[in-house]
């Protein structure tokens, strides 16, 4: 039995298939931790959301901020008329059965010394409270104030999360760390300028996992999202998105050893 975590998929099915098929994947005895951004972007998002949902319990898949836009588009927060990947989905016959499966992921996953999310952790939070968030996050996402919730996600502009805060406010800033995350400035709060390389970030930013006395170190936390950061590994963060769908490669790691395997994108 063996857990491989993957990269940022963004649609890119017949890549994902290969790399299944290379790391041999047996539904029947492993299982697949997805960091999240199934959709979007890629030619085929409708057939990896399919896919992912049909594993059932084999596939843990954690949110990341291009499902959210799915969820938004699918609940009337945004449109999707610009969008051919996100309608196509929206025009599947099983829409509401997919969109009720995403609505059902969680925001962060816990297991044994790993930790899965899709952008990042703030660095005030242990990795309790990140676990604890995540599930409040995503009761509201689940109930009759999702849509609510969505729509302060995209029409406010959110940085400083504070723990005194109660309401939409709250968990709104919990949910764009998770799946918005990657620097931060020197007082804590969240740069959401920034999207490049290590080697271009400006020295006034800190990556989200360098920050000085970030309080959730006592587990080894795995993440996409930043594509320009490509594979990264280091002692206790390991990020996988390695932009497979700008013509990159798709990763997974096999969490037991931590051997990484890569495929190139195939479409």
């Amino acid at each position: 039995m063996a857990t491989f975590a993957i990269g940022d998929i963004h649609g890119c099915f017949r890549t994902l298939q290969r790399l299944v098929e290379a790391i041999r994947f047996d539904p029947g005895r492993d299982r697949l931790w997805l960091v999240g951004d199934l959709v979007n972007r890629g030619p085929r998002s409708l057939e990896v959301l399919r896919w992912a949902r049909k594993l059932g319990d084999r596939a843990v898949c954690v949110l990341g901020n291009h499902d959210l836009k799915l969820l938004a588009c699918g609940l009337g927060v945004r449109s999707s008329l610009k969008n051919a990947q996100l309608s196509s989905i929206l025009a599947a016959g099983d829409r509401e059965e997919l969109l009720a499966w995403l609505r059902g992921r969680p925001l962060v996953h816990r297991e044994g010394g790993y930790v899965l999310v899709h952008a990042g952790l703030l660095p005030q939070w242990t990795v309790d409270q990140a676990v604890q968030l995540g599930e409040e996050v995503r009761r509201r996402l689940r109930g009759p104030g999702g849509a609510e919730l969505l729509q302060c996600l995209t029409a406010r502009d959110l940085s400083a999360f504070k723990e005194e805060e109660s309401g939409l406010s709250r968990l709104a800033t919990a949910l764009c760390a998770m799946t918005q995350l990657r620097t931060l400035n020197p007082d804590g709060s969240m740069d959401h300028s920034f999207v490049g390389p290590l080697s271009e970030m400006p020295d006034s930013l800190i990556p989200w996992f360098s920050f000085p006395g970030r309080r959730n170190r006592s587990a080894t936390v795995l993440f996409g999202h930043w594509a320009a950061l490509g594979l990264h590994q280091a002692p206790g963060t390991a990020g996988l998105d390695s932009n497979c769908v700008r013509g990159g490669r798709l990763t997974a790691m096999r969490l037991e050893d931590g051997r990484i395997f890569q495929q190139e994108y195939v479409g």
